[in-house]
């Protein structure tokens, strides 16, 4: 048996919500399309968000591609791109106060854009051991590195304001990566899986699980990507209510409904599908 007070005390610097998670139900969902839009083939997606107006913007990764991008939703169309250095390699991307933050993989830094036209205006530190993925409420910012540690940072300073440590059945969820804020909730894909994790920004408890592996076989069963194209991006559009999600190297970028599972989730499904081992970075994160 799981010592709570224990956890308490060994982690009540970060959170104790390796026992909160185990004293409220957990939600498991699937889904529906409700829409298919374009989405190029060739952008290797980090960071989503919907800015309104069926417009998106959109982080991409690898050295020597990676960018920040303005998208449109319904021909997915690049209206306006930055280009990023080829010695960063482009992570998770929010939008607050009128400014774009983005983060880079392997650093401790992170970049700022104008949404207007997409020039860089600042640069930022901050507190994460890595830059992956990044959302807003619209006062904090939330900030992933690739671990079981959600950040919560101050927009002014990037320092951490708290840190909760993600558990599912006292079981840590690693490589938590792009991020969204929906409803209270903050939303991650956890590499290199097709589950989405919902967690309350409160306590870092785990209020649900989203399964998506459909999604991904459909379009590996169709030729149209490879079997490591992993998902990857979750959008909110406020207004509408609207989900988007897409992946790595997707072709497609699709407009889903979450949809309760009716029947009981067979003991271990989600430690088989939504649970990886740590990933491990070729080298360690770096300012350069």
């Amino acid at each position: 048996m799981y010592d709570c007070d224990e956890n308490v005390r060994k982690y009540e610097f970060i959170s104790s919500n390796r026992c909160c998670a185990l004293q409220h139900p957990i939600s498991y969902a699937n889904f529906t399309i409700v829409n298919v839009f374009p989405h190029d083939p060739q952008a290797f997606t980090q960071g989503l968000l919907y800015y309104g107006n069926n417009t998106l913007f959109e982080s991409t990764g690898l050295y020597g591609q990676s960018s920040v991008r303005k998208v449109a939703l319904l021909t997915g169309k690049v209206e306006n791109i930055h280009k990023m250095d080829e010695s960063l390699f482009g992570e998770g991307l929010t939008l607050l106060n009128n400014r774009l933050y983005q983060v880079t993989w392997l650093r401790r830094d992170g970049l700022i854009y104008s949404p207007q036209n997409l020039n860089q205006i600042g640069r930022f530190d901050h507190d994460m051991n890595d830059g992956w993925g990044l959302a807003t409420d619209g006062k904090v910012i939330f900030g992933s590195d690739g671990s079981s540690t959600l950040y919560q940072l101050n927009p002014q300073t990037f320092k951490a304001e708290s840190k909760h440590v993600i558990y599912y059945k006292g079981h840590q969820v690693y490589n938590l990566n792009e991020l969204e804020y929906i409803n209270g909730e903050v939303w991650a894909n956890v590499l290199p899986t097709d589950c989405i994790v919902r967690i309350s920004p409160n306590d870092g408890s785990i209020l649900g699980w989203i399964l998506l592996q459909n999604l991904k076989k459909e379009l590996v069963d169709a030729g149209e990507i490879n079997e490591g194209d992993i998902l990857n991006g979750i959008a909110w559009d406020d207004e509408q209510k609207r989900i988007f999600v897409t992946g790595k190297l997707w072709p497609k970028l699709y407009e889903i409904k979450v949809s309760p599972i009716k029947t009981p989730i067979d003991e271990g499904t989600i430690e088989q599908l939504c649970l990886p081992d740590p990933y491990i970075p070729p080298q360690g994160p770096q300012n350069q």
